[in-house]
């Protein structure tokens, strides 16, 4: 259980290191910059567990990932974002 705690840790340190980049780059747009912001709060909300945190942000990067106005950077980082959450939300199921 600390092994798969260690490494939900590790993922989401990572995940929020993605985010945040996003969120505080000015060259990104705002809506996506607070889509950001929002996915990475999720991750900390403590009511649920990893694998529903992680569905959460997922959703929240979903509303907002093909959006034209997005640079093409920081969508690939959203991506790179997504698959990590994917394979927290798998392997917690």
């Amino acid at each position: 259980m600390s092994e798969s705690k260690q490494s939900w840790e590790e993922k989401r340190q990572q995940i929020v290191q993605i985010l945040e980049a996003i969120a505080n780059d000015t060259g990104t747009p705002r809506n996506i910059r607070r889509a950001a912001k929002s996915a990475s709060d999720a991750l900390f909300d403590e009511r649920f567990i990893p694998a529903v945190r992680a569905a959460n942000a997922i959703e929240i990067i979903d509303e907002i990932i093909s959006d034209p106005n997005m640079p093409p950077f920081t969508r690939t980082q959203l991506w790179m974002a997504m698959s990590l959450l994917e394979t927290i939300r798998a392997a917690q199921q």
